[in-house]
């Protein structure tokens, strides 16, 4: 004899569960056997194992001396608050959101300066997010990619070349 539940089903809450995490199939990419990660500090010591990272010394000095080129990822309103490499420098800025398409030389939108053996040492506030960054960057293939150990804030302690931020009223 067969009995019928009519016990309803829990609700599904949107906030909790999603149909990505809820089910297991296929769908490309590298899916399920994708790293994960025991939090962001695990992500972050991943990405700094595949790294060089520099102090902002030596970044400065490869800088200066034609053999690398420095990127600032930070957005403008930080760049304004905290101030900027010095602009004799040459630094380019490419915001994070838009770094990949910019650096890779395969990408239509890529920059002129895109090419898979150029050396980039990113720079961010502190050194975090340019370490997330170049590990992306390196995955890409732009094999000779890094970041400054401290970013924008050690690059500032060490004295080296900068412009103070600018006034908001424009003075």
């Amino acid at each position: 004899m067969t009995t019928i539940d009519d016990t309803p089903a829990p609700a599904r809450s949107l906030h909790w569960e999603t149909e990505m995490f809820s089910t297991r199939r296929p769908r490309p990419g590298r899916g399920w056997d994708a790293p994960a990660f025991n939090g962001v500090q695990d992500l972050l010591d991943d990405s700094r194992s595949r790294l060089e990272r520099v102090t902002a010394r030596a970044a400065y000095q490869e800088v200066l001396y034609g053999r690398a080129t420095l990127v600032d990822i930070r957005p403008l309103a930080q760049r304004e608050q905290e101030g900027e490499v010095d602009p004799d420098l040459a630094p380019v800025v490419i915001e994070r959101n838009v770094l990949e398409w910019r650096l890779d030389p395969r990408h239509p939108a890529s920059l002129p300066i895109a090419d898979l053996g150029l050396r980039v040492i990113l720079i961010c506030q502190e050194g975090y997010t340019s370490s997330l960054a170049a590990d992306v960057l390196l995955r890409l293939g732009i094999h000779r990619s890094t970041d400054i150990i401290g970013g924008f804030a050690a690059w500032r302690a060490a004295g080296l070349p900068r412009r103070e931020r600018r006034s908001v009223t424009g003075d």
